[in-house]
């Protein structure tokens, strides 16, 4: 696991992400290697997940790539080429249900926080 997912996870467990899950695509991806999935009670919830991610991981040097669905907060994905972060709202992650669309992933063990 890479500093920045690591820094990543973190960031989410210390906004109190929700069901957080780490997959790992190496191998069956061509565009990332590991997805961090989570979700929020609200929008501004959500919100603050993707803010603590980006600010954590822009005081380590990386920026995302690409930043999309912010404003509407339903699913906010946070692109570092490396790794993807999605952060939903509960109805649309399971609706959406990544963990089942990409099932052949391993999943990964997350550290607790503060670790």
């Amino acid at each position: 696991m890479t500093g920045h997912l690591a820094e990543a996870i973190h960031a989410a467990q210390g906004r109190k992400a929700l069901n957080l899950s780490v997959l790992n695509l190496q191998g069956i991806s061509s565009f990332t290697d590991y997805f961090v999935i989570c979700a929020g009670t609200s929008a501004r919830h959500t919100q603050a997940i993707c803010d603590a991610v980006i600010q954590d991981l822009k005081t380590k040097g990386a920026s995302p790539a690409h930043v999309e669905g912010y404003n509407q907060a339903e699913w906010i994905l946070v692109d570092y080429l490396d790794f993807v972060v999605h952060i939903f709202l509960e109805r649309a992650r399971e609706f959406y249900d990544l963990e089942r669309l990409w099932k052949k992933a391993a999943r990964v063990p997350i550290p607790s926080e503060g670790a």
